[in-house]
Order: C-alpha cells, then sequence, then structure tokens
C-alpha cells in the first residue's frame, strides 16, 4: 500500500505506541538514509527538519489507521499540511522542495511527490478541516448536545489534536495546555450563546440571502 491509499485493520490506542512499528520495515524504506553523512543534494534546512521524529519507525499504514480511527485526515494529508506551513516563505510555499524530499522529511512517507500532488494533499487537508468545523459547529449550535455532552465532546476532541501537535515535535507545557482549554471553554460558551439568539431570530441562508422565518417551515 503507498501513501495513496485507505488503510484498515489495525487497532491503535491514543499514544506513541499505536504509531510505532513492530520492528520491522520494508524494503522501500531501507534507504540511503542509514548513511552517516548528510545525503548529497538535500537541502541543509531538510537535514536540520526534526517534525515527526517520535515516529521514527512508524509505517504509513500505521499512521494512517491512527489518523482515520479519530480524525477525518489521513497520513498523507496530515504531514503536508504541516510541511506546508513549515515551508512556507513570503512568495508561498515550497512545494517543489516538499514534494522531491518528502521520504527524508517524513519518516513514514516513502515516496516523492509532484508539486501538483503536494497542492492537492494540502487542499484536501483545508477542504476536509473546513467541512468538519461546518458539521461540528452545527452540531454545537443546532441544540442536539447538552452542555456536559458538548464539554465531553470537546475534551475528547482537544486530547487528539494535543497528542497530534506533540508527534509534531511541539512541547506544551501544563499551563499552555490549561489556557487553551480555557480558550475553547470560552469560546464553545460564546458558540452556544449566539446559536440560542440564532433560532430565536430570522435567519438568513448564507448562499442565496433568503431570510427563513417560521412562515418557511
Amino acid at each position: 500500500m503507498t501513501e495513496q491509499g485507505d488503510a484498515d485493520g489495525v487497532d491503535a490506542t491514543a499514544d506513541e505506541d499505536a504509531l510505532a512499528d513492530d520492528g520491522a520495515t520494508d524494503d522501500a524504506e531501507a534507504t540511503a538514509g542509514d548513511a552517516d553523512d548528510p545525503t548529497p543534494g538535500v537541502p541543509n534546512d531538510v537535514q536540520k527538519y526534526d517534525r515527526f521524529k517520535k515516529v521514527d519507525g512508524a509505517q504509513y499504514e500505521r499512521v494512517n489507521d491512527f489518523l482515520r480511527e479519530r480524525t477525518y485526515i489521513t497520513a498523507r494529508e496530515w504531514a503536508i499540511a504541516r510541511l506546508c506551513a513549515d515551508f512556507r516563505t513570503e512568495t508561498g510555499v515550497e512545494m517543489t522542495k516538499i514534494g522531491e524530499n518528502l521520504p527524508e522529511l517524513v519518516p513514514f512517507m516513502t515516496d516523492t511527490y509532484t508539486p501538483q500532488a503536494v497542492n492537492q494533499a494540502r487542499s484536501a487537508f483545508e477542504d476536509k478541516v473546513t467541512k468538519a468545523g461546518a458539521t461540528f459547529l452545527y452540531g454545537a449550535m443546532s441544540d442536539f448536545f447538552t452542555a456536559d455532552e458538548l464539554d465531553d465532546l470537546m475534551y475528547e476532541s482537544t486530547e487528539v489534536a494535543k497528542f497530534l501537535l506533540e508527534v509534531e515535535g511541539v512541547e506544551l507545557s501544563v499551563e499552555e495546555e490549561l489556557d487553551a482549554e480555557d480558550r475553547i471553554s470560552e469560546v464553545m460558551r460564546d458558540v452556544r450563546e449566539a446559536s440560542d439568539e440564532l433560532r430565536h431570530s430570522e435567519a438568513t441562508c448564507p448562499n442565496c440571502g433568503h431570510e427563513m422565518s417560521e412562515a418557511d417551515d
């Protein structure tokens, strides 16, 4: 299976062991990167890139399974979205550099990508985040969940997000985690208050501008 495909079958838990390899690596992963000397022709900033070091031994399928069980994004989309953020310059994203050096940048990626493929993965990530955000906010605003249920949902989602950040090498202090949770809770309280007002007033369709009232029900 390549990075392009869907994975199934692995039951992973929410810790680094869930993403770790069982000890064996594919022949395709046993590349010239084992040499002590820096790889000739690889840009210096690529050689120094140190994200994803916590999953150095992971295979793509295992990382992909972990993500697909907990999010809408694939391992390919996760890795490339992070790279696009890290290799952004004043003139844009260095998609050629990302694609040509993908196996050196991300341990569980084994293929090089064209700039077009990099852009496609980034676009897919953005589309999924947008749709997931709209779905979540609708659920939060539609009164399907009680306040306690919404708190539980937010806690579980936050834990997964924090874990992915930690895998990327982001070190969060306890104070930073608590501050982030407080800010998220405050935002969600504002969302609930705004949704209460929205449900009891006329609404305008965001697409066509039609004003919807009780007469439209």
